[in-house]
């Protein structure tokens, strides 16, 4: 499982012309469910997702997670993260998970998410939808996590 995160001061994602999640000062996370993934790849990246420290706590950066600053949690599924692009100029999809599987396992992430922390602070995209997600990045801080990296 992948995600990258990003710092905002505010996001949003439309659908059809229609704002279907919004959030202040926070995360705007594109997630990446790939075929092999697990709950405990979901897990780990939950945990750790809420608990790094990005924000400052007046004075000195890295100090704070998002959970002590009571920010606000944008999650956007993306299969494309998964992409392989070593081979020809197409990009290969294979390694992500299908929707028939990852639409369940992502919404599952997101309920896992909102029990870990505050429900009314995590927001989403449109599963499978073609979405237009702006956002205004802070700092810029931009993270990447890989559950297949994790020690």
């Amino acid at each position: 499982m992948k995600i990258v995160i990003q710092k905002v001061s505010s996001a949003d994602v439309v659908v059809d012309e229609n704002v279907v999640g919004r959030v202040g000062k926070g995360y705007m996370c594109l997630v990446g469910i790939c075929e092999e993934d697990t709950q405990e790849d979901a897990d780990w990246i939950c945990r750790k997702m809420l608990t790094l420290r990005l924000f400052e706590d007046g004075t000195n950066p890295w100090k704070k997670s998002i959970m002590e600053v009571d920010g606000e949690l944008l999650l956007v599924s993306q299969f494309t993260l998964h992409a392989r692009c070593n081979k020809g100029m197409k990009p290969d999809f294979h390694r992500a998970m299908g929707s028939e599987r990852s639409k369940p396992f992502f919404e599952e992430f997101v309920e896992k998410v909102k029990s870990s922390y505050k429900p009314d602070k995590v927001q989403t995209g449109s599963f499978g939808a073609f979405m237009n997600v702006s956002l205004t990045n802070v700092g810029p801080i931009t993270i990447i996590l890989d559950s297949k990296d994790r020690v």
